[in-house]
């Protein structure tokens, strides 16, 4: 999808479950509508609701309500297209998802999963070192979607075998993934170092540390950073991180514009952080 001289500057959220009270997870366009609203309210210009990992039939009917909301859509935040977590992730590294809904990767429920929808997603994350992972993002690109990798036990060597493969970033970058370690770097070593790798960064304070993100940005080139804010739908929506039974970190509260201040109250430059939630992500998004 083009974007024109006006839409340069828009700021632009490529991975967002939720908002308030709503989330994808649904089968109504409705709620899909209204939580892009709250974003576009809060200064997010552009959204790719973020869909769980499930039922393929169940996702399929979660990303009918993103298309119909896409037509319906009037006001608040643009609807890009789709961003699909899932379902082929690694279930040691679920995080807040349902683990249970985790499927091998296999070109034939790639294909049932996408089937009608390759006009609206846009991007899919996908673990690179499970069984049949590497054919699968040769697909998925053969379709034109953007594969990241994520939600992952990924060495070094076989996130460098999914970039071969196909994989033009990381998602929520040390989040959901091995720990790096001095001998093995894995997935989030490798999305550092790496010079032509995207990786998304959640900056609400809680997913990583001060310190942790002033080392990706001391490390990691500034073209190649995309502010997320990986916001999900739960009390409290608005002020901080959303937790879940036990304390677990189900996601943000919070909107892209926050975590552009809260990287400025750091002493980020606030035209990097700005370039982090608007030229970074279109630039992404129009190299499929």
């Amino acid at each position: 999808m083009a974007y024109s001289a006006k839409e340069e500057q828009q700021v632009i959220d490529i991975h967002v479950h939720g908002a308030g009270k709503f989330d994808t997870l649904t089968k109504r366009q409705d709620d899909v509508v209204h939580l892009a609203a709250i974003h576009g309210e809060h200064g997010t210009d552009a959204i790719l609701p973020t869909v769980y990992p499930g039922d393929i039939e169940d996702m399929r009917q979660n990303m009918s309500a993103i298309r119909r909301a896409m037509a319906a859509a009037s006001a608040g935040a643009n609807i890009l297209g789709i961003h699909v977590e899932g379902p082929f992730l690694n279930p040691s590294y679920a995080g807040a998802l349902d683990r249970k809904s985790f499927l091998d990767p296999s070109k034939k429920d790639l294909d049932r999963l996408v089937d009608g929808f390759e006009d609206v997603i846009r991007i899919i994350t996908i673990a690179p070192e499970l069984p049949g992972a590497l054919g699968v993002i040769e697909r998925c690109r053969e379709k034109g979607f953007l594969v990241q990798m994520g939600h992952s036990e990924a060495s070094y060597e076989q996130a460098e075998e999914g970039k071969q493969a196909g994989a033009t970033g990381i998602t929520h970058i040390f989040n959901a993934m091995r720990s790096f370690h001095h001998r093995e770097p894995g997935l989030a070593g490798f999305g550092l170092m790496d010079e032509d790798i995207y990786v998304e960064v959640i900056s609400d304070l809680v997913h990583l540390h001060p310190q942790t993100l002033k080392m990706i940005l001391d490390m990691k080139q500034t073209d190649r950073i995309i502010l997320v804010s990986d916001s999900v739908k739960g009390p409290g929506w608005g002020k901080g991180a959303i937790r879940g039974p036990g304390g677990v970190l189900e996601g943000s509260g919070v909107t892209l514009m926050q975590c552009v201040r809260n990287l400025v109250s750091l002493g980020v430059q606030q035209e990097w952080a700005i370039q982090f939630a608007t030229e970074n992500p279109r630039r992404y998004l129009e190299n499929r």
